[in-house]
């Protein structure tokens, strides 16, 4: 596959699995979502993958009403691609999960592409004392939970919102991932050119190697051919490294709050747009540019911001 001459960075400001007591730096209201959104977007970001939080005590939320006040906002602010994730809750439905995307008809969409045991649950012996009564239950509980995407919840996910013409960023935790992906393919439920993100080191996944990341390229280009794009995600310690190798590899990076609280290993960001800053100084610094919004949306052939219900 001919090396992609521009570098998207997607930033994941807050996701589903860090909790307010592990980082001041965690955006959970409407206020905060949208300002070290825009700011992320400011550094560098094209993308920005978005979950939802209750706003009073920062739980993951996948109702679109906490959606609504910063999305808005956000695309008042920023030019920058919004991306809804699918996988906004551990334990509730495919249909649930996917209400977001429905209703707002964002340019992109995560996807993870099958079902695996999805756990935190050491971080929970990290911390004495816990901001909100729900945190410490929710983390210390999740050795107990299996990421449900079948693939009859797959199909589901991708007939629901095909009308809405949104491009998925296909969450690869594995490398049997990418089969199902190929499969789907086959099915026709999908279309190139596919987004895909490599991830390392979320306990229940690939682990956060070197190897694994040639690993995964490899059987994707045998798989997919020039029929994709990609993008590497690496958890906690590993975000600045594995994304730093990825920009070389003629890929694309993420980071943001989602992934790593860290800055460096020991050290907590205090924002998303640090983490933004420091892997654009990296893979600029290495030679490399990085894509602006109209950049990555032609790359991924996206169908522009025009088009959402935002």
């Amino acid at each position: 596959m001919a090396k992609q001459k521009k570098t998207i960075i997607t930033c994941a400001v807050t996701g589903a699995i860090h909790t307010p007591t592990m980082s001041d730096a965690l955006p959970y209201t409407y206020d905060d979502i949208t300002a070290q959104a825009v700011e992320a977007a400011e550094a560098g970001a094209s993308i920005l993958h978005l979950h939802a939080r209750n706003p009073n005590d920062g739980s993951p939320s996948v109702n679109p009403e906490d959606f609504k006040p910063f999305l808005q906002r956000i695309k008042q602010a920023s030019d920058a691609v919004v991306n809804l994730s699918t996988g906004g809750s551990l334990t509730l439905s495919i249909q649930d999960r996917i209400k977001p995307a429905n209703t707002f008809s964002p340019e992109m969409c995560s996807m993870n592409m099958g079902s695996m045991n999805f756990s935190f649950h050491p971080l929970a012996g990290r911390y004495d004392e816990w901001k909100f009564d729900w945190e410490k239950e929710y983390v210390g509980s999740s050795d107990g939970n299996i990421f449900r995407n079948t693939f009859r919840d797959i199909r589901e996910a991708a007939e629901t919102l095909a009308p809405h013409d949104i491009k998925f960023e296909h969450e690869c935790y594995d490398v049997g991932h990418l089969y199902n992906l190929k499969f789907c393919m086959d099915s026709g439920l999908f279309k190139a050119p596919i987004f895909i993100q490599f991830i390392f080191g979320i306990l229940g996944g690939i682990g956060p190697e070197v190897d694994n990341l040639i690993f995964m390229k490899r059987t994707a280009d045998r798989l997919f051919g020039d029929d994709y794009r990609w993008s590497v995600l690496g958890a906690g310690g590993a975000q600045m490294s594995l994304a730093t190798t990825a920009s070389q590899l003629g890929g694309n990076v993420r980071v943001g709050l989602e992934d790593s609280l860290l800055i460096t290993r020991g050290t907590l960001a205090i924002s998303n747009a640090e983490q933004v800053k420091k892997i654009r100084r990296i893979i600029e610094d290495l030679g490399s540019d990085v894509a602006t919004p109209g950049e990555a949306r032609e790359i991924l052939a996206l169908k522009g911001r025009d088009k959402v219900c935002f």
